[in-house]
């Protein structure tokens, strides 16, 4: 563990970045511990990054940055149990794969698989599902590093308050060094995509969420067009998309090209209504069956920074519908289509969908556009919903909003105050959305 100054950390989008007093390589949860004690006699803040994938400043660090690197150990599988424990920071794909090779399987997942682990896990990332929930219900035990430099573990059984208020703590109660997933036997997923009209899509909601395991649907901003994703489990054999089908449509279409297109609307703003109409109208239908981690994620590689609100799923159609409304009264030029998605309740404190079926609302920007104006217009219909921002992605709130949506909010803050008293997990962020 050797600790280097002077680097500057940025995030996948570019809009947060950190130049932190010192940055350390832990390798161990003991070197974790000894990392926090030294930043204590410092006067140091700690936070350890994962992979940049939030567009937040959850992961800014401003004083002992924690590099995930050197923890990325896969301590145990139990294929019996489907308990699996893995180190903070071993990315989504290589637990997917570790998984795989021993017959198991996430139950649900969101669409990228980059994040690692424990950064996936503190904000509360999560995928869609009528009966599967997010990452945060998936996990069995934590194992984390306090204040004080201890080293604890946590679960249902031994210490249930910390556990379920850690399992989406956003790095504020203590360094995530360990998770233990309760995993599920391996299994397929059948993927059918289908372009639909936006009135259909809104008329035929309640059905499709019912039928399906796993439904989502994208909009396309002034226009019409939409697109329809639904996943269900199959026995098999597996039938997946052609190398050059993958190729064709998951890497030269939804990034190369439209990495294209956005750069045009970048520079010409005008042509975004035009270039979107193209791209719903060119949208086909595919189905195909794969390794559930598989169809559940799919390469992003054009940049881009988001919004999500999770509201009431009861409120889902009317604020869409006030959405779309809110475009036609604004000068806005969109080129990102809209995401949708449903979760059914969860039990940690902080998760989005804590203590309600949750409707999901994500809106996206390219990287180099303005997202200010836009992003402020959603947020208004979902803060009037008693919507809750997800912990990674860009929203306004502060901790005296969003504890009058979370109903064990307070109970948050004062296990923090008990935990981690003099803030040495905090950071710009923490303060907004939770206080001093």
């Amino acid at each position: 563990m050797s600790p280097v100054s002077n680097q500057t950390w940025r995030n996948w989008a570019g809009n947060q970045q950190a130049t932190p007093h010192r940055v350390v390589t832990p390798r161990t949860a003991g070197e974790v511990g000894a990392a926090v004690r030294s930043a204590a006699d410092d006067g140091l803040t700690v936070r350890m990054t994962g992979t940049g994938h939030s567009f937040t400043g959850a992961a800014v660090a401003e004083g002992v940055l924690l590099r995930p690197e050197g923890l990325t150990a896969v301590r145990s599988v139990d294929t019996a149990s489907g308990l699996v424990t893995v180190e903070a920071g071993l990315p989504l794909h290589r637990l997917n794969r570790v998984l795989d090779d021993h017959g198991l399987a996430l139950a649900n997942m969101g669409d990228i698989q980059e994040q690692t682990v424990a950064g996936a896990l503190q904000t509360a990332t999560h995928g869609t599902g009528r009966d599967a929930a997010g990452l945060a219900s998936q996990v069995a035990a934590l194992e984390l590093v306090l204040a004080d430099g201890t080293v604890v573990t946590c679960s249902r059984k031994e210490r249930p308050d910390l556990f379920d208020a850690a399992c989406a703590g956003v790095g504020a109660l203590g360094v995530v060094t360990a998770i233990t997933w309760r995993t599920v036997p391996a299994f397929l997923l059948r993927a059918q995509e289908e372009p639909m009209k936006w009135d259909e899509v809104l008329a035929r909601l309640d059905e499709f969420d019912t039928a399906n395991e796993h439904f989502e649907f994208y909009w396309f901003p002034h226009t019409e067009g939409g697109l329809t994703k639904r996943n269900n489990r199959v026995e098999g054999p597996a039938e997946p998309l052609s190398g050059f089908k993958y190729w064709l449509d998951d890497q030269f279409l939804s990034n190369t090209v439209f990495g294209a297109v956005n750069r045009l609307t970048h520079r010409v703003p005008s042509t975004t209504r035009f270039v979107n109409g193209i791209s719903a109208k060119a949208l086909g239908a595919r189905a195909y069956s794969d390794t559930s981690y598989k169809v559940f994620t799919s390469p992003r590689t054009v940049r881009f920074k988001e919004q999500e609100y999770a509201i009431p799923r009861e409120e889902l159609v009317p604020a869409l519908r006030e959405l779309r409304a809110l475009f036609a009264r604004r000068d806005w030029r969109i080129s990102f289509p809209i995401e949708v998605r449903m979760l059914p309740r969860e039990d940690a404190w902080l998760s989005m969908a804590h203590g309600r079926r949750s409707a999901f609302i994500a809106v996206h920007v390219y990287h180099r556009d303005a997202h200010e104006d836009y992003f402020s217009g959603v947020e208004d219909i979902m803060t009037a919903l008693d919507g809750r921002p997800h912990w990674g992605k860009l929203h306004t709130r502060d901790a005296a909003y969003l504890e009058k949506v979370y109903p064990r909010f307070g109970d948050f803050r004062a296990l923090r105050d008990e935990l981690d008293p003099d803030r040495r997990f905090a950071n710009p962020y923490t303060k907004q959305v939770f206080g001093d």
